[in-house]
Parts: C-alpha cells; sequence; structure tokens
C-alpha cells in the first residue's frame, strides 16, 4: 500500500461472505444483464475498447451492480476506489477525489469511484462530482436501486451512460448457486456437500433475483449443518426454508398449481367471499407470481362477473393494474389486495359479458346487418345525395335526450323499428344494474 491505495476488501479471504468471495472477476464470468453486456452489445463493447465515461447502474439489489463495476475496473486496470453514500460526507468525498487527481498526476493510473447508493447524495453533495466528472477524473460509476431520472441530478445523469440492471432469472441464480458448490478456492468446493435439487431450485425461486440473497442464504445452510457419517454435508429443502427463512410453497408457475391457484382466486371473487380471495392472493404472491397477471385477472373479473352492478369494480381494477406497474414488489400487494376484496364484496352481474356473447355469436354465425342510412356517416360532400344521414334523429333534441329509431336494421317487412328478437344485453336487478334495468323499461314503454 502507497500514498495513493486505500484498504479494499480481499475477496478471497475467507472471511469475506460466499457472495463477495464469488464477485466475478471478468466479463465471461458474469452471469446474467445479457442486454448490457452480452456479445456486441453497448456496455461490453465499451468496457472491452476501455473507452467507458462515467456510469451510472441502477437496478433492485443483489443484479450484479458492485460486480459489474469492480470487473470494469479489473479490465481497464483502473484503481478501484469505493465509497458508500450512506457513510459518507462531502469531506470524504472531495478528499477521494483529491487523491483522484494526484495518482493522475504522479503515477498516470485513471480512478474508478464507485460510489453504492450514490442516490443518498443529496444535490449539493452530488454537486461536488460534477467538475470533476466533467473532466473525465474520476471515472463515476454510480450504484442506486432507484431510478436515476428521479433521484440524480440532472447534470451528473446527461454526463453518465446510463444503464438499467434486471432482476437475476432464477436460471442465472441456479448457475451462479452450482459454481459456488463447485469452486474450491473462493466457493464452498472444499466441503463435501450434498443439496437436493428442490432445495437449489426454492433458493433460486424465491430470492427474487438477489444473487447475494441467494449465495449467502446457500453459504448459512452450509455452514451450520454437521457432516453425516458418511462426512458429507446433507441440505435438505427444510435446512434451505430455514437458512433464507422463507417456507416453500406448493407453486409451480407453469403448471397445475399455478392454474388452480388463480382459478380458485377468480371463483372466490365471483363467489362473493373476500377471506379465500385474500388467501389466494397471498399464496401467490408468496409464491414470487407475477402481480401483473394477478391484476389482469382482477380487471376480467370486475368487467365479466361484477359489471354494471358496480361499474366502480372495473374503475379500481384498472387503478390498480395502473398502482402495481408505479409500485411494484412488495407494497403492490396494498393496491391489489384492495381491488380483489372489493372485486369480491361488489353485487355481481354478468349480463354485460353475456351480451356480448350473443353478439358475438349473431356475428360468427354469419347474421352481419348494414348499417341503417340514417346511422351512417354524413360528414363528407354528397353524402346526402346518397341518403347518408337522411332521417338521424339527434337524441338531445328530444324530452329525456331519448328518441325511438332504428339503431338496428328491422328484419320486419312491416318496418316497425322494432327488433325484439334481438336482446343481446339484459340487466339484472342486482345493485346499480337495476337502475339500468328501471331506466330501458322506462325507454320502451315510450312517452
Amino acid at each position: 500500500m502507497d500514498l495513493f491505495d486505500s484498504p479494499q476488501q480481499d475477496s478471497s479471504s475467507v472471511s469475506a461472505p460466499l457472495a463477495v468471495r464469488m464477485r466475478p472477476r471478468t466479463l465471461d464470468e458474469y452471469v446474467g444483464q445479457r442486454h448490457l453486456v452480452g456479445p456486441g452489445k453497448l456496455l461490453r463493447r465499451t468496457i472491452e475498447a476501455d473507452r467507458l465515461t462515467s456510469l451510472i447502474l441502477y437496478g433492485p439489489p443483489g443484479s450484479g451492480k458492485t460486480a459489474l463495476a469492480h470487473i470494469i475496473a479489473n479490465t481497464t486496470q483502473a484503481f478501484f476506489e469505493p465509497l458508500n453514500a450512506t457513510a459518507s460526507g462531502v469531506s470524504e468525498l472531495r478528499q477521494a477525489l483529491a487523491v483522484t487527481k494526484e495518482r493522475s498526476r504522479i503515477k498516470d493510473r485513471r480512478t474508478i469511484l464507485f460510489i453504492d447508493e450514490i442516490h443518498r447524495f443529496n444535490k449539493a453533495q452530488q454537486d461536488v462530482l460534477m467538475p470533476d466528472v466533467e473532466q473525465g477524473n474520476p471515472i463515476l460509476i454510480g450504484a442506486t436501486t432507484f431510478n436515476p431520472f428521479f433521484a440524480i441530478v440532472p447534470a451528473l445523469v446527461s454526463r453518465s451512460l446510463v444503464c438499467e440492471l434486471k432482476p437475476l432469472a432464477a436460471t442465472d441464480i441456479l448457475a451462479l448457486l452450482n459454481r459456488a458448490l463447485a469452486d474450491q478456492e473462493r466457493g464452498l468446493g472444499r466441503f463435501t456437500v450434498d443439496i437436493d435439487s428442490e432445495a437449489l431450485k426454492h433458493l433460486a425461486d424465491v430470492c427474487d433475483g438477489d444473487a447475494r440473497r441467494a449465495l449467502n442464504a446457500l453459504e448459512v445452510a452450509v455452514l451450520t449443518t454437521s457432516p453425516g457419517a458418511d462426512e458429507k454435508i446433507h441440505i435438505p429443502l427444510s435446512v434451505v426454508e430455514e437458512s433464507i427463512q422463507k417456507r416453500a410453497v406448493v407453486y409451480d408457475q407453469a403448471g397445475d398449481a399455478h392454474y388452480d391457484t388463480i382459478s380458485a382466486f377468480i371463483k372466490s371473487m365471483r363467489g362473493c367471499d373476500p377471506q379465500a380471495t385474500l388467501y389466494w392472493l397471498a399464496k401467490m404472491l408468496y409464491a414470487g407470481e407475477d402481480p401483473r397477471f394477478i391484476t389482469r385477472r382482477i380487471v376480467i373479473c370486475a368487467a365479466e362477473d361484477v359489471g354494471n352492478a358496480d361499474p366502480q369494480a372495473l374503475v379500481l381494477a384498472i387503478a390498480a393494474m395502473q398502482a402495481v406497474e408505479f409500485i411494484g414488489l412488495a407494497e403492490c400487494r396494498i393496491p391489489l389486495a384492495q381491488a380483489a376484496v372489493y372485486v369480491a364484496c361488489a353485487p355481481k352481474s354478468n349480463a354485460a359479458y353475456l351480451g356480448i356473447e350473443r353478439a358475438m355469436k349473431d356475428v360468427e354465425s354469419g347474421r352481419t346487418l348494414e348499417v341503417p342510412d340514417s346511422l351512417k356517416d354524413a360528414h363528407y360532400r354528397g353524402a346526402k345525395k346518397l341518403g347518408r344521414g337522411v332521417g338521424y334523429k339527434y337524441a338531445h333534441d328530444y324530452p329525456d335526450h331519448h328518441v325511438e329509431q332504428d339503431y338496428l336494421p328491422s328484419e320486419s317487412k312491416t318496418g316497425t323499428g322494432k327488433n325484439p328478437q334481438r336482446v343481446y344485453y339484459e340487466p339484472t336487478d342486482q345493485g346499480f344494474e337495476k337502475i339500468i334495468k328501471e331506466r330501458q323499461e322506462k325507454r320502451s314503454k315510450g312517452p
């Protein structure tokens, strides 16, 4: 260590957490984020060409932000200077920048200033970075779980390449876990571990794309389990459940459990049982079901099974859908629960659903009717000569803003304008639909 070096955590030390020890050293070892560092992708080309300018990495915990920063430092042979915004202030920041300048002047060596949780810096602290980032020394790599376009000052964002990291897929997590079990130098390969395949799959499924969480839970499971008579460390599902503090549920997102549970959820809402509705919702969320999939079912149920008996159900369901996109996990469970309970407790009517089914059946069976001349578009020159719009009665010119006329062509040769045989929508006596029914009956009787 010399004047310009600062102590860094040795990732090869056995005392370091497994997630730190197994941190990838090259882009070829890096798992996930193929949209950023896959072959031919912009960030990979920039790193390999050593043309990187300041960079902001944002994404959920354990998605590989810190690992990618270390890889960049190793690939570009730049010095790696880490700071954490939660424990650093302006003085630490100024000191790091001063050392960076001296290192560049005396050693002609660039520095990557890695600031974890950079969104924790306030505007004044972020502004301190601006002059040096502008000059390209240091190369700033900021990591954040917050959208940088909201959490970081625009001037800093405009001078940086912004890359969004996604949660790791379960297959990526499995690959990392198996690599850690096999690696004798940095991982758990020095132990003879026999882990159940369902235990590994549970780890990969419930860690929510967080590699750090999965690797640390695996290490806890191995280090706290005594070897058996065969001198092997046996890791069943129950041990993994304790290590990651999340119980496995029988739920296959591509199998029967997936479809059976969502079916029970829909039928519970339709059957006006909010208790069962909340249980099946909780089970799906706990098992890692996509909340957008759940929301789509709530929206459909609000329209199909509640309908006009309570029009607010669809409004609330759509609001929940937007809230899920805006909030994300895990807080989106709250608007999901509100919408699901509202739909479950609302009066029910499938009259609108049955109406469109009847109408669709008519059209599919070939009963396609021509639009009456009075209803055809008359907003072009010569339309009246063709009889378009002639005889149309503007409803607002009549009492109660309603007038009888042919809105469907009559099949009756007498031309009565009535089509009693064509009834698609039949409102019920449920909730608000009872009012709709009364209006329809009043209008059918005429003045």
